[in-house]
């Protein structure tokens, strides 16, 4: 039964990352095309955000598996497979800030694809953010 409980904590806070992201990355696509453009502090003010999102997530997850009574592997598994949600939407969004970052450079915009060694890096990245929600977790369990 903790299997379904892991796939359902995957789905749930996986979504929940990625509409979250995809509204922040939105937002932010919105204010740096107003008129005065996006300040500096926004921006590091939408990265930080952006970073507490991309813990925060994947250690509520592992809570909530190492709740269910599961082992730290599989909650390790859980928060890695959020992270990984919240990263492919990440993703799927490039084309999308980079059309409107480099709308009149056709030249930017063609060389701007994830490469295999960019995707390698973050599954690494995933991990890593798994690693340290479920860490999390178990000290807050």
């Amino acid at each position: 039964m903790s299997g379904v409980n892991s796939l359902v904590n995957i789905a749930v806070f996986g979504i929940v990352g990625a509409i979250m992201m995809a509204a922040l990355v939105g937002l932010l696509l919105v204010v740096s095309g107003s008129a005065r453009g996006a300040t500096p502090v926004v921006r590091g003010a939408f990265g930080v955000v952006s970073v507490l999102l991309l813990v925060a997530l994947p250690t509520l997850a592992a809570v909530n598996s190492l709740s269910a009574g599961v082992g730290f592997w599989t909650a390790f598994a859980t928060a890695t497979c959020v992270a990984a949600v919240v990263y492919a939407m990440n993703v799927a969004l490039l084309p999308v800030v980079a059309r409107r970052r480099f709308a009149g450079q056709r030249s930017a915009l063609a060389s701007l694809r994830p490469s295999l060694p960019v995707l390698a890096v973050g599954l690494l990245v995933c991990v890593s953010l798994g690693l340290l929600g479920s860490g999390l977790a178990a000290l807050l369990v």
